[in-house]
């Protein structure tokens, strides 16, 4: 259910507010530290910000898609680190309860996550299954009214500080690849799970992940989500298209954060007796980022409007992920350019810019799984209309 329109503005204006007031003076020191202050985290809690996409019977704010990607782009103009803080909790750690759980699970959960009482994290990846995601490793034995897990999950997202992980096991022979996945919802207190080590990344200091590792770990047949063996797959499938909306839509906020960025130095930094902005070849590269941002936006939002119409947009979804992750990448590439020697320089946050978009063209699908989704897609539409 959408919110009441000067509701929703009051909200966008807000999340502005407290991103470009609170959290960009931050980013420096967040990247040195590798850490989020305890206290932007209780703010975030305060601004219902772990809540955004959770229903409103459940305590949350119910934004539809749209909505949320007006969010997105506001979250986009500050460190990526800070959206991981209630990523998980809004996007893949609770789209999977909210989409498929039993009406006990949710009653359980949601409320929690929805005020940031408790994190939750969406351990699908595994060191063998990352884009194969049919083809994982983790197994869950029923005995009795217990299930035993065992495996390992990797790169997990906000695992560190998990108190929930959806977990995605081989419930069946493996004979039927996606079709014997099933998805348990895991508290951190289970016998038999324990975390590897942060991992150290190329970029986006202060988004944590590390292993998750099952080791006979036993949890009550309760906790298969939505109470049936087998759904998995097509639980983590749906969950990942609105997740790559959302990023998608975050992508956008970063590069018109780095666009605004590289015009101000443009317009500031003089060569040869005048301001840089007037060299054409330097107008080349803003124009060409503020084409390819603007396109990113009209994609993201047209696709989330057709997703709140009830429409399948796997399709769509998959092109403004792939769109959208690459280019901020370029975007991000010209402002280190267009900033020149300065770009490099940690000083001005550019190369750490640079470093964090990187990501976004790996996690939750990389590029080539997108073409593979876009394609297929269009050869099953082509075959179905002949």
């Amino acid at each position: 259910m959408a919110l009441d329109a000067d509701l929703f503005e009051q909200l966008r204006q807000t999340v502005r507010r407290f991103v470009r007031e609170r959290l960009v003076p931050l980013e420096a020191e967040i990247a040195l530290a590798d850490n989020i202050p305890v206290e932007i985290r209780q703010e975030m809690r305060d601004l219902g910000l772990f809540g955004l996409s959770i229903p409103q019977e459940y305590g949350g704010l119910g934004l539809t898609m749209e909505e949320e990607v007006h969010i997105a782009f506001e979250l986009g103009h500050t460190s990526p680190a800070f959206r991981s803080v209630i990523g998980t909790n809004n996007g893949i750690g609770s789209q999977g309860l909210i989409m498929d759980g039993t009406e006990e699970q949710k009653s359980a959960y949601l409320p929690k996550l929805a005020t940031g009482e408790i994190i939750s994290s969406f351990a699908l990846t595994e060191p063998g299954a990352g884009s194969d995601a049919a083809s994982l490793r983790t197994t869950a034995r029923r005995d009795g009214e217990e299930y035993i897990l065992n495996g390992t999950k990797r790169f997990i997202t906000n695992a560190p500080y998990a108190d929930l992980f959806t977990v995605f096991a081989r419930t069946g022979t493996g004979d039927k690849p996606g079709r014997d996945v099933t998805a348990f919802l895991v508290e951190r207190s289970a016998p038999g799970l324990s975390l590897g080590k942060i991992d150290k990344k190329m970029g986006q200091a202060g988004s944590h992940t590390c292993d998750v590792i099952f080791e006979d770990c036993r949890v009550p047949a309760s906790s298969v989500l939505g109470g049936r063996e087998g759904q998995g797959f097509k639980t983590a499938m749906k969950v990942l298209d609105r997740g790559r909306l959302h990023i998608s839509a975050f992508c956008v906020g970063m590069a018109e954060r780095l666009i605004a960025d590289s015009l101000a130095y443009a317009m500031q930094r003089k060569q040869f007796g005048q301001p840089i902005a007037e060299f054409q070849l330097i107008q080349a590269m803003l124009a060409d980022s503020r084409a390819e941002s603007y396109a990113a936006r009209c994609m993201v939002l047209e696709t989330a409007r057709a997703k709140d119409q009830g429409g399948n947009v796997s399709t769509e979804a998959a092109c403004c992920k792939m769109f959208a992750s690459e280019m901020v990448g370029r975007v991000a590439d010209r402002a280190v350019q267009i900033h020149g020697g300065a770009g490099y320089m940690e000083e001005y946050g550019i190369e750490r810019a640079y470093r964090d978009v990187r990501l976004f063209r790996i996690y939750e699908g990389t590029t080539q799984i997108q073409q593979i989704l876009i394609a297929r897609n269009m050869i099953k539409e082509a075959a179905a209309a002949a």
